[in-house]
């Protein structure tokens, strides 16, 4: 089958890496590499299930990975990846949920990007028919997350402000449509004309846009226009010195949701403010639910699915590639040209599409 194995860690985000040697630079080979003979995985137990993947999503956890940077360091050599979808291509004796042929999604701690994943029927999402499974595979990690965050941990409600930090990212434009679904205002903040009208679509209340506007400025002008007192829930996967702009904005009893860092740098929540602001912050790994909240993670993922197939949330794809272009998609994600999602498509001819 087709992988992509990171022996080395660096950037993916580069055909080949740059390696400082004294005063010059020297070209050292990529951290990743496609193999196009990797073994099959097996069937490892009587209730696996063998998936012949169709798409895997890219997220910034995955190009973090590879960096080093990431919270969960695997051992190297690894197949990254996390979320996909495709049809059922081998069950064991004991499996009861799925036949082969059946569409279905997912998503692992690493191995995904390749063109076979194994996994337990237990982790496996049932897909309707005709479900586009490109689609489908960029649904569990981006949603999951906004999900998780807003409903389960935040309870957003219809009459709250909703504020989402990199909106026109993967989780930033879920987060939106998730708060729109809950009926809450919803403050979109991103960078760029392009952004901002994707995010117009989404039918936010109201747009910051980072590259002419001053972020408190546009949104106590905005609040004052709807008589709103300020944001009760932010959304943040930004962190860094927008994090501390944003606290500025926010009423009494508010919630921080701290879902990553894409600035680089991790922002300091001042615990004396948060006690005299009576502010809840809420941290949000969301691959750990699946160790200590599974059930959790499982009931996000059928209602995400079932908000798809009712229109209510839709998945937007910037960029779709080869796993031979990975290196392309990476840079998607790392100069953040993506909009909504970057994915690679197996049995497809490599593509980009805006």
């Amino acid at each position: 089958m087709e992988a992509l194995v990171c022996k080395r860690l660096g950037d993916p985000a580069s055909a080949s890496a740059s390696v400082w040697v004294g005063n010059h630079s020297e070209s050292s080979p990529s951290p990743i590499e496609i193999i196009r003979n990797h073994p099959i995985p097996e069937l490892d137990s009587p209730t696996a299930v063998r998936v012949k993947v169709k798409a895997t999503s890219l997220n910034y956890a995955n190009y973090l990975q590879i960096l080093g940077k990431y919270q969960e360091k695997p051992p190297l050599p690894f197949i990254p990846g996390s979320d996909y979808a495709g049809t059922v291509d081998a069950v064991g004796p004991s499996v009861t949920k799925f036949k082969v042929g059946d569409p279905v999604c997912s998503f692992a701690a690493l191995g995904s990007f390749a063109s076979f994943i194994v996994q337990d029927q237990s982790l496996l999402f049932g897909l309707p028919k005709g479900c586009d499974l490109v689609a489908a595979a960029a649904l569990p990690v981006a949603f999951g997350t906004s999900h998780v965050a807003l409903v389960h941990r935040a309870n957003l409600t219809s009459s709250q402000v909703l504020l989402v930090l990199g909106a026109a990212g993967g989780v930033g434009a879920s987060a939106v449509q998730i708060g729109k679904v809950c009926g809450a205002v919803v403050i979109a903040v991103a960078r760029g004309a392009e952004k901002v009208q994707f995010l117009k679509s989404l039918g936010v209340d109201h747009v910051v846009d980072l590259s002419n506007q001053n972020l408190t400025a546009s949104v106590k002008e905005f609040l004052k226009s709807r008589n709103l007192k300020g944001v009760d829930v932010l959304y943040d996967p930004v962190g860094g010195k927008l994090t501390k702009e944003a606290m500025k904005l926010l009423n009494w009893g508010a919630q921080i949701l701290v879902i990553g860092f894409a600035s680089g740098e991790i922002p300091v929540i001042p615990a004396n403010i948060t006690l005299v602001k009576n502010w809840t912050v809420h941290g949000l790994y969301w691959g750990s639910y699946r160790i200590h909240r599974p059930a959790v993670l499982e009931d996000s993922i059928r209602e995400l699915l079932s908000w798809m197939q009712k229109g209510l949330i839709t998945i937007h794809i910037s960029h779709t590639y080869s796993l031979s272009e990975a290196h392309l998609a990476f840079s998607a994600i790392k100069d953040r040209k993506a909009i909504g999602k970057v994915m690679i498509a197996f049995d497809d001819k490599g593509r980009s599409k805006l």
